[in-house]
Order: structure tokens, then C-alpha cells, then sequence
């Protein structure tokens, strides 16, 4: 329980139905869809949808999703993998041969196939009990009559005016009179209200096939993009076998790659035979948890990738016998360098999750990687394309090299904490490439140091970025933590902006309560009835 004297947030505390979003008006949405009888997956893609009118720097039907969900709260989690593929004619030679070292971010080649709408679609049709139109109808409203821009989103818009400025049609609809919306200015998506409207009423196929899509399929293609109809009229998703592991005798699922999830359990398998301390914010500890992301990420650059077009040795990497070998590297006295791998930076993603009154759960988070992704958008249908692309490398040989039709490695994780076959925690975690490392830090301060939801979320952050002989610190950290982790030999840099943020859920069994925790560093909360 926190500290009454001290700022923060109270945990949420309800009965019926809990929904934690990163934005008031999504969470609202949640609510009030679970109150009107649909349940926690009509709520988590309803929410989503209103996410993509009211935070579209953050996600948008021009993105991909994944989700985990567990029906009545038992057994193993149900997994969805909704992220896109690259158009069937993107070889690695066309590339290399136009002199491509790297796939740039406004570009048509840093766009595969959006997969979030075919994903809301499924997972609606198999789990959900109220038609797609009836959930998408409230993100319809606020993009077509106007929404309040909200504190951190007006934040995250003004960092992005170059990129928007450059491509005509996102500066029309993000940058009225050129200028980005502040914080309470009221902003419009008139062509997205009709794109959600159109998919509503007709399906996934109003945005596959025909004008939406021939609006897409132009507009990438006079960029020098190879997406054809026939790319988006094949998109599809698909259900996974989620990743399991255990930490200190809870069932951690993730799903699995091409997705970084496994690199979560990687670090907290590393973490499981180490001390860590009863201070959550000691020296020590961190100096453990930045080790063991930076040799977790070590091996994600060097495997993860599409399953479907690459080997991914799933149970390699979560074995005892690698987490030993990683284990053992680590100098509890003195930092090591990274692997020489470079990604890019952060990150933008909402995350949702949502439990109703019979318990079903939703993890749910839908992504266009970074802020306002691509920076590119369809004219007339008002989709905002993801840049999920440049996670690809250009290398020939390489398991996550760019290729025809496939999925590239991707940063966003839902995740779902179980004990004894019943969930625990719905939870994640957003912030690009930090999001591996951040399902590990906020489960070992829960599990480790006995942590409430709210304070694990509170706590201040660091990041070894991937690659980079640094590591991002957050301002509240006291100079006596920053003195100890330099003299360890960490090359501290400040966090230029928040690292990520997060929602969770806890369901407590024995009194029939939900405990709801939203990230102070997003413009969201928590809400339960």
C-alpha cells in the first residue's frame, strides 16, 4: 500500500469489470461496453479503436496488435499474433542493389501490411459478444465530432512537426494551420471517422479490399513502395502457442516470436539466480537487472525474427543452461559492454487490458512503433501507417533480414501472470525495445520486493538501449543511485522522454475484487465498477 503522504496514485478497486488504458477516454469506453453487456475483449478492441481517434500518435488502424486472452480467467492464455507482413515482392536484393544499409523511417518500405484490423475482427468474432460496428461506434464519435487532445499526447505531437510537416496529407489532418494541437485543443479525423464507420459496417473487408485499400496501395506505391491490392487482400493474422516460463512459482505467458516477449523471460531466468536484495531501487539490483537485459537483448538481435520464414530456437532461449551461461558473465563489480547491435530508438504503442465479471481477461496492445509512426498518411481514407518495418535489418543471412512477405521482429509484448492456474496479473508494459526489460522490472518489484501494482508502475526507470554503450536514466532516480551505477563503469545518459509507461490488473480470488494501475507517465488510469 503507498504512502498517503507522498504524491501518487491510488489502486483501483472494484467488482464487476476493471479496465486500465493510457488514456482517460479509452478507459471510459471500456467501461462503459462492459456495462452495456459486451465483455473484456468487446471492451479491450473498443478501447483500442477510441485509442486510435483520440492518441493517434500512439497507435491506429495503420498499425499491427497482439493479444493474449484467458477465458473465465483459467488455463493457459489464448495468443494472437496481428502483425503485418512486408509486400511478396520486398527480396532483400531489391534492396541492397538501390544501396538500402537500413530501412528508413518515412518511407513505404518501413510499412508492412497493417494487421490490426483483421486482428480486432477475429478476436471480436471468436471471443467477443457485440457486433464490430457497436464497438467501434464510440471511436467513430470522438474522430468525427472532435476530442480534447490530452496533456502527454500534445507532448509527444509537438516533437513530431517535421515529420508530419514533410508528407502532405498528415500535415492537413495533424497539423492544422500548421501547428500541432496543444494540450485541450480540439482535433478532428473526419476521413478516419468514415474508414472506422465503413469497417463497422462491412468488416475487415472494407479495409483490405477495395477504396480504403486502393487508397493505401497508392499512396505507398507513389513513394516507391511495392504493396499491391493483392498484399493487403491476403493479410491475415494468426493464433499462437504462447511462451511459458516460470519465476518464483508463478507462470509467466508472453507470446511468442516474432515478437520480444521471450527476451522478458530471458532476463527474469537470468534474474532467478541472482540476489536482489531487499532495496528495489539499490544500486545493486539495477546494476543486475541492466546486465541481464543487455545479454537478453543480445540475443534477441541475433534470433528473433518470423518463425514462419526463420529457425527460432524457442526452447533454447529459455533454458536453464543458456540463462546459466548469461548468468555466470555477469560482473556484480563492473558493466559490460553491449553487443554490437544498433535498432532504433523508441517507440510508440497503447496498451489495454481489461477483466469483466466473469473473469475473462484481455491483454491486449496495438502499436505504430514510433510517435505518429511513418509520419505517412493515406489522403483519403485517414490512416496513419506504422514504420514497424525498420526493425528489419538489411543483411542478407540474418534471421530478421527483410524478406518477401514476412513479419519482422517486433517490440510490442501483452503479458499475463499466472499461479496455479489462474491468472494473477494482466499486464504490460509500452516503450518500444524497452518493453522486454520492462515486463521484467516491474514483475520482479512485485514478486521480489512485494511491490502493490501502482508502486511497481511508479517506480523510476533505466534502459541499457540495445546496441549503444549507454544507459537512459529517468530524473527521479537520487544522486547517490547515479553515483553508484557510474562507478560500476554505466555511462548514464537522461531519458530524453519518459521511459514507456503501463497498465495492469490483479485479480484477487479470494475476495472477488479486481485491483486496476495505470502509468503516471502516460495521459491514462484505471476504472472499475
Amino acid at each position: 500500500m503507498r504512502d498517503f503522504q507522498i504524491p501518487g496514485r491510488s489502486m483501483v478497486v472494484a467488482r464487476h469489470g476493471m479496465a486500465a488504458t493510457s488514456h482517460p477516454l479509452a478507459t471510459l469506453g471500456a467501461i462503459d461496453i462492459l456495462r452495456q453487456g459486451g465483455n473484456a475483449m468487446d471492451a479491450a478492441i473498443a478501447a483500442c479503436a477510441i485509442h486510435s481517434a483520440v492518441e493517434p500518435g500512439s497507435t491506429g488502424i495503420g498499425g499491427d496488435c497482439f493479444a493474449l486472452y484467458c477465458p473465465g480467467g483459467h488455463g493457459t492464455p489464448i495468443a494472437y499474433n496481428g502483425s503485418g507482413r512486408t509486400p511478396a515482392a520486398a527480396s532483400v536484393e531489391w534492396y541492397r542493389e538501390r544501396g538500402f544499409a537500413e530501412i528508413p523511417r518515412q518511407s513505404p518500405h518501413a510499412v508492412t501490411v497493417p494487421g490490426a484490423v483483421e486482428a480486432w475482427a477475429r478476436l471480436l468474432a471468436d471471443h467477443g459478444r457485440l457486433s464490430l460496428e457497436q464497438v467501434l461506434r464510440p471511436a467513430v464519435t470522438y474522430a468525427r465530432e472532435g476530442y480534447a487532445v490530452a496533456p502527454r499526447m500534445a507532448f509527444d505531437w509537438a516533437r513530431q512537426r517535421d515529420l508530419l510537416m514533410a508528407d502532405p496529407a498528415s500535415r492537413r489532418i495533424f497539423l492544422p494551420g500548421d501547428v500541432p494541437p496543444g494540450a485541450g485543443d480540439v482535433h478532428v479525423q473526419t476521413e478516419l471517422a468514415d474508414t472506422l464507420e465503413g469497417i463497422g459496417r462491412h468488416g475487415p473487408a472494407h479495409f483490405y479490399r477495395g477504396a480504403v485499400a486502393e487508397d493505401m496501395v497508392r499512396t505507398l506505391r507513389a513513394g516507391g513502395g511495392l504493396h499491391t491490392m493483392e498484399d493487403f487482400a491476403t493479410a491475415a493474422g494468426e493464433y499462437v502457442t504462447p511462451v511459458q516460463s516460470r519465476y518464483r512459482g508463478h507462470d509467466l505467458f508472453e507470446c511468442p516470436p516474432n515478437g520480444q516477449g521471450i527476451i522478458a523471460q530471458i532476463i527474469l531466468n537470468i534474474l532467478e539466480g541472482l540476489p536482489v536484495g531487499e532495496d528495489v531501487l539499490s544500486v545493486e539490483r539495477l546494476h543486475l537487472l541492466t546486465e541481464a537485459t543487455r545479454l537478453g537483448y543480445g540475443v534477441r538481435d541475433a534470433v528473433v525474427a518470423d518463425p514462419a520464414l526463420s529457425e527460432v530456437p524457442v526452447d533454447w532461449m529459455l533454458s536453464e543452461q543458456l540463462a546459466g551461461r548469461l548468468r555466470a558473465s555477469i560482473d556484480p563489480a563492473r558493466a559490460m559492454p553491449a553487443p554490437p547491435v544498433q535498432q532504433p530508438e523508441h517507440k510508440d504503442t497503447v496498451y489495454i487490458t481489461v477483466v469483466d465479471k466473469d473473469r475473462n481477461a484481455v491483454s491486449f496492445i496495438n502499436s505504430i512503433f514510433h510517435a505518429f509512426g511513418s509520419g505517412m498518411t493515406a489522403p483519403r481514407s485517414g490512416v496513419l501507417f506504422h514504420n514497424r518495418g525498420q526493425s528489419f535489418v538489411v543483411e542478407p543471412g540474418h534471421p530478421n533480414c527483410i524478406g518477401p512477405a514476412k513479419r519482422p521482429m517486433h517490440t510490442i509484448i501483452p503479458a499475463m501472470l499466472m499461479k496455479d492456474g489462474r491468472i494473477e496479473l494482466s499486464f504490460g508494459v509500452m516503450g518500444g525495445h524497452y518493453q522486454a526489460m520492462g515486463h521484467a522490472y516491474f514483475l520482479s518489484a512485485v514478486l521480489d520486493h512485494g511491490l502493490d501494482i501502482q508502486s511497481a508502475l511508479d517506480l523510476p526507470r533505466l534502459f541499457p538501449l540495445p546496441g549503444r554503450d549507454v544507459v537512459e536514466i529517468e530524473r527521479p532516480f537520487p544522486a547517490a543511485t547515479r553515483d553508484g551505477l557510474r562507478a560500476l563503469g554505466h555511462t548514464l545518459v537522461p531519458a530524453s522522454i519518459p521511459l514507456g509507461g503501463g497498465q495492469a490488473v490483479r485479480v484477487d480470488w479470494a475476495t472477488g475484487t479486481l485491483w486496476g494501475a495505470s502509468d503516471h507517465r502516460k495521459d491514462g488510469m484505471a476504472m472499475g465498477y
